[in-house]
């Protein structure tokens, strides 16, 4: 049996001293790094990736908490570059960290007051677009609410002219309802917008087209006015608005809507000069409106509906009937059947077509025996 001696508890002593020096020399080679980290906007930066790199150049990577917190633990004492990289930033931000135990000062790093120190523009810059960007949002939900409602508008639209009469006073109640919603919706989205934001003219745009399919034709004119205003380059706004000047009787504002709309889209030019001509004749105006459905036919010739307004517009002038003695005397204009026969050719069973056909019909019993037939011309004498 060992004998507990002076020498052996002397050398227990030691040993146990050696252990307690080689324990505290183990907890100094160990160290932490912890901090937080603060956004741009004053806030806790959660989920943001982190990470260090030693001397030796061994890099760990990690991420921030909820809290905008992190911490690397069992670290050798030593220098170490601690980065992190906001997505607003071009180059990452790096701190130089030096690890002595227990004794290494936390690293907090907050942007927001960085910002401000370095540069108070760029953060007065910052600030503006964060706040731009919560009024785009607020825009764009506001958008969104304003065409499903629109879109409810138009299908009432549709419901109105299959209406029976009993039904058309609801109907077109029902339609005035979401126009007014759809406009409110689209003015409280203007109210929210931020100031100059080049999304604006979808707006008015939309609210033309509420007002419009309500039948208020001076508020649809002012809000397609508006939405040229913020957005001068956009055809379709052009031709909408000429649709409604056409319809309201202002004939000349009409013209200058669609021939800027035509300028400004050539391959669509055919429809703003189509949409011209039906305008002119809604408004009776039939000799007017031949030349621009001309213009429509040369540009689309596959336009059924263009070629027979254009063919009956042709035998509404006047110029063509002469009276003699107790008769009537008709001169077609030329191109006036080539315009019905196409129509026919185009649209053998569509109304277009069927109209045109009453047309070359009409046309016959008045000079007394013209050929009419598709393909057919009228033949010399």
């Amino acid at each position: 049996m060992l004998k507990w001696t002076k020498t052996y508890a002397l050398a227990a002593i030691l040993a146990l001293g050696m252990l307690g020096c080689f324990a505290t020399r183990a907890a100094a080679q160990e160290g932490k790094m912890a901090g937080t980290i603060i956004d741009f906007d004053g806030n806790p930066w959660a989920n943001l990736p982190v990470k260090i790199k030693s001397e030796q150049g061994i890099t760990t990577e990690s991420k921030t908490d909820a809290a905008g917190k992190f911490s690397y633990t069992g670290l050798k004492n030593g220098k170490y570059t601690f980065t992190v990289q906001p997505p607003q930033m071009q180059s990452p931000f790096e701190v130089p960290v030096e690890v002595r135990g227990s004794d290494t000062p936390p690293v907090n790093i907050n942007f927001k007051e960085i910002l401000e120190k370095q540069n108070p523009e760029a953060a007065a810059k910052y600030k503006q677009q964060q706040a731009d960007q919560k009024k785009f949002a607020g825009m764009k939900e506001q958008f969104a609410k304003g065409v499903a409602l629109l879109d409810q508008e138009r299908a009432a639209k549709a419901d109105l002219a299959k209406a029976t009469p009993d039904q058309k006073d609801a109907a077109k109640a029902k339609i005035a309802d979401l126009s007014n919603q759809a406009v409110a919706v689209f003015q409280d989205g203007l109210k929210v917008a931020p100031e100059k934001d080049p999304n604006i003219h979808l707006f008015w745009a939309r609210m033309g087209e509420a007002y419009d399919l309500a039948g208020r034709n001076d508020e649809a004119i002012n809000a397609y006015q508006q939405a040229i205003t913020a957005k001068p380059d956009n055809p379709s706004y052009y031709n909408n608005l000429g649709n409604i000047l056409g319809r309201t009787g202002k004939i000349d504002e009409a013209r200058a809507a669609y021939t800027k709309s035509a300028e400004l889209d050539p391959p669509n030019a055919a429809m703003a000069w189509r949409n011209f001509g039906i305008s002119l004749y809604q408004a009776q105006r039939m000799v007017e409106a031949i030349e621009p459905l001309k213009k429509a036919t040369e540009l689309d010739p596959k336009s059924a509906q263009a070629w027979y307004l254009l063919g009956a517009c042709m035998v509404a002038d006047p110029s063509i009937y002469k009276t003699v003695g107790d008769k009537i005397e008709v001169t077609p204009r030329p191109g006036t059947i080539e315009a019905y026969q196409k129509a026919i050719e185009l649209d053998p069973n569509g109304p277009w077509g069927t109209q045109a056909k009453q047309g070359l019909e009409q046309l016959q019993q008045l000079t007394g025996g013209i050929e009419t037939k598709v393909g057919n011309k009228k033949k010399k004498p």
